[in-house]
């Protein structure tokens, strides 16, 4: 099953739940022993080929889907290098672009980028995420 949640003041608001895989650059926070991708993991199970184990990687991980916090056009994205050190981040991926236009959620369909942690824990997770979101800023025109 697949779920997407947006949490504000308000409480948690439910986006999407259905019933797939996670998918496109969220799979990357899932790492299993053989080293093969989640996308693999379905396809040769599909074809009934041979998967030599099913063991994740136990370590708590997540990725933060980045908001869009109003609509227009992106004219830059601010804090990149800060929010890529914080403790326990791995990545931090901006997939729009500038000049883009901007359509937040539940309206809009993409996300300004990714971040992905690993930690000991998961509130250590959620922490380094929130920490690297914070450092970022994103000038929309």
């Amino acid at each position: 099953m697949h779920a997407e949640l947006r949490v504000n003041e308000a409480g948690p608001w439910v986006i999407e739940v259905a019933a797939r895989s996670i998918g496109g650059l969220c799979a990357r926070t899932l790492r299993f022993g053989t080293g093969m991708s989640l996308e693999e993991i379905i396809l040769r199970h599909a074809l009934d080929w041979p998967i030599a184990s099913l063991e994740r990687e136990r370590r708590p991980a997540g990725v933060m889907m980045i908001p869009t916090p109003r609509p227009g056009r992106l004219e830059a994205v601010h804090g990149l290098a800060e929010a890529r050190v914080v403790e326990g981040i791995e990545d931090v991926t901006i997939s729009a672009h500038r000049g883009q236009e901007l359509i937040p959620l539940p309206e809009g369909w993409q996300y300004l980028g990714f971040i992905f942690a690993r930690a000991e824990t998961p509130d250590a997770v959620e922490l380094a995420l929130r920490a690297a979101h914070a450092k970022l800023s994103f000038v929309i025109g």
